[in-house]
């Protein structure tokens, strides 16, 4: 299969169509990152996502959706606090996750009675939802595990000869997934942590709890990224606070010869004299946020063992940082 980048165009986007009433798959760009697209309402067009990703059985996808869509088709509960958050912030990172009607393919909630839905931002995102006007489940469209992309190269470096098409909407702003919030109890909870974060919607609603999973009890959870290992590069990462970082830098290079270290940009004073590569987050939330995934993927190609330092700021936004850093890593133990 011959796998073809294209900018979004009238002629794309009616390719792109036809490939999902076909049962196909399409990679589309969103706010936050790339997702792996395929009809909600299509039994084997889900199954065929789980099966190009590598994707556990059991993790959930969010149906994504345009602006002018009729939730009431897919949704079965409409909580007034819900439209107060779509008000405040969709289109936008945010999913919702609502009491389903079960209209959508039973595979995409994995059997659950609850069905996760976004409105992304992103203008080629919404060119493409209305052009085929249904439920698209969209994934990150990488290799499941694998680092989420934030561009069509991306996209392409993980599925090439695999999928028909990459719809090229640019490099991605947000750069980690959005917010996932359960909205099915009195008040919201957030299932996943990202742009939208837990104190801009207790502003908004007036109170937001905070999921924790019990990794003990198998349970069955109602959003993408909360039980599995996600967004590692291939090579070793390894995560520490910054004042571990130059002990961690001694150990690792005893151990392998190609060591690189990704930290916010203070870090930089701790290894300017080490000779190592430094992959620079920046200061600010928002770079963090749009350069992590990037800076994943670039240590593949300049290390063997990444070094990942904690940022020092770990509330708002870098709650989804921190978390997508620590799915990354597979150790915070310094060698010995």
């Amino acid at each position: 299969m011959e796998t073809k980048i294209e900018k979004i165009t009238a002629d794309s986007l009616a390719v792109a169509k036809k490939i999902i009433f076909e049962g196909g798959v399409v990679a589309m760009p969103t706010e936050t990152v790339y997702g792996l697209g395929g009809n909600a309402f299509d039994d084997a067009a889900v199954q065929r996502i789980f099966a190009v990703k590598g994707r556990p059985s059991d993790n959930p996808l969010i149906a994504h959706v345009h602006t002018d869509y009729d939730l009431l088709k897919i949704i079965d509960y409409d909580p007034p606090y819900a439209k107060k958050l779509r008000e405040a912030f969709l289109p936008g990172p945010l999913t919702l996750v609502y009491p389903s009607t079960g209209k959508v393919s039973p595979y995409v909630s994995c059997g659950l009675n609850t069905l996760a839905v976004r409105i992304p931002s992103h203008e080629g995102a919404q060119a493409f939802l209305k052009a085929v006007d249904i439920p698209i489940v969209a994934p990150s469209a990488n290799v499941s595990k694998h680092v989420s992309p934030t561009s069509a190269q991306h996209v392409f470096e993980d599925f090439n000869e695999k999928i028909p098409l990459i719809l090229d909407g640019g490099a991605c702003e947000g750069g980690i997934e959005s917010t996932v919030c359960d909205v099915t109890g009195e008040i919201p909870v957030i299932l996943r942590p990202g742009l939208v974060t837990r104190e801009q919607i207790a502003a908004v609603v007036g109170d937001c709890g905070e999921y924790t999973p019990d990794l003990s009890a198998k349970e069955k959870v109602k959003s993408p990224g909360v039980l599995y290992k996600h967004y590692s590069p291939r090579c070793k990462t390894v995560l520490f606070s910054a004042e571990e970082t130059q002990k961690a830098i001694a150990a690792c290079r005893a151990e392998t010869g190609r060591v690189a270290v990704l930290g916010e940009h203070a870090i930089l004073a701790f290894v300017a004299d080490m000779g190592i590569p430094f992959l620079d987050l920046g200061e600010t939330e928002t770079e963090m946020a749009s350069r992590l995934y990037d800076l994943l993927r670039e240590a593949e190609k300049v290390c063997d063992v990444l070094i990942a330092v904690e940022p020092k700021k770990q509330d708002g936004v870098m709650v989804g940082v921190l978390n997508r850093l620590r799915k990354a890593c597979v150790s915070t133990d310094i060698p010995h």
